[in-house]
Parts: structure tokens; sequence; C-alpha cells
């Protein structure tokens, strides 16, 4: 994380940061009702805003339907962290196969690859929202792989982690993805009528009591 200096002496171009996240919009907390969803309450939002699983390259699964304010907070908690110093990349699934199969050859991918690999916190929105191919599952695969312990992600999805074999074709490519994301993880479920989903050998972010607001 910067130091207040960097940002004195203008070694933390936030403007930049901003551009380069390619956020698709400025959604802020302040635009954020807690009381519209029942994923979380304020202290584990207090958490989050603190950025330490960042450091500690957390994986952050926001499961629920659409509109339910999965990709608005998100937002928020990139746009915050980049606000305080860290790299952010967006994209959604769709953008980031595209950018994965086209960067050897296509200069825009290979740029916004190298911006997302280097990256603090990569946020990729709508996970699995559609089937992959073999290679777009491998594809994937090495991605996480080579970010894994590098860097922490929010992922958005309408599908539970126990679902995503159906969209990669591949429970054994499914599990050491899952493996990598869930070892360090929290899921917050943005469904009253879903099932939270409790992960043994885990670590967590929040403790185990229920979200408190």
């Amino acid at each position: 994380m910067k130091s207040p200096s960097d940002y004195r002496w203008g070694l933390f171009d936030a403007y930049k940061m901003m551009k380069w996240a390619e956020f698709p919009e400025h959604l802020t907390f302040e635009m954020y009702d807690l009381k519209e969803q029942n994923a979380i309450g304020e202290k584990q939002l207090h958490v989050l805003q603190e950025l330490h699983w960042i450091d500690e390259h957390f994986t952050l699964i926001m499961m629920g339907p659409t509109g339910a304010g999965k990709t608005h907070l998100s937002v928020a908690l990139g746009i915050h962290a980049v606000e305080r110093g860290y790299q952010v990349s967006f994209t959604s699934m769709s953008q980031l196969m595209y950018i994965l199969k086209t960067k050897d050859y296509i200069s825009k991918s290979k740029t916004r690859y190298k911006r997302i690999v280097s990256s603090d916190l990569v946020i990729i929105d709508d996970v699995m929202y559609m089937t992959y191919d073999a290679e777009e599952a491998h594809l994937f695969f090495q991605f996480v792989y080579d970010l894994y312990d590098k860097a922490a992600f929010i992922l958005t999805s309408n599908k539970g982690p126990g679902e995503w074999g159906k969209f990669l074709g591949d429970p054994t490519l499914t599990t050491a993805i899952l493996d990598r994301l869930l070892h360090r993880s929290e899921v917050l479920t943005f469904d009253k009528e879903a099932d939270s989903i409790r992960m043994k050998y885990r670590k967590a972010i929040f403790d185990t009591s229920p979200v408190e607001s």
C-alpha cells in the first residue's frame, strides 16, 4: 500500500490508475444501500474497507441474481482501493477470455493483460455466465495459477462455485482452479433463498458470526 508521502510527492497518479482500472461506472459506497441486500452488514463492510484482505491475496466471491448489487459493491471496493494506492483491474469474464486468447497478437489485448497481471486486485464480473470450451478453461486456469498468491480477486457470479464445473467442462481443472481461489476466501451470498456456503480448510476474512449491521 502506498504511503502518504507517495500522494504528497505525486508518485501516485490516482486519475491514471482509475482510468487503467476500467471500471464500468463510478459506483461508490455512498451510493450503496446496505439495507437493500442481506449478504453483508455494516461491520463486515468496514472490515472489507480496511483492505487488509488485498495484502493477504484473498478471493471475494459475490454470488447472487442479476440486480442484487454485486457489481456495485465490487466496483465501490475497487475504487476505494485505487484511492488508497492499490492497482486494480476490472473486467468481465467474457472480456478476460478475449484478452487471454488475443494477447499474443493484438497490442491492445497485450497492454491490457500486462496491466491486469500487475494488479493488486483483479475484479472479474459475471464469472461462469456462459459455457467455455477446453481451450478457454485452460487459459482461465493458467491465469488464476499465475496470479495465485500475487493478487486478490473479486468474482461476481449468479452461479455458486459448486456449479462452475458445468461451465468449464473439466471437473479436474475446475477443482484445481477452485483450490487456488478458495484457499483464502469469503463468499457473499446476495440471495435470501440460497443456502450459505461453508468450505472446510479455508482461511476466512470474517469471523463465523452472522452478518451484523
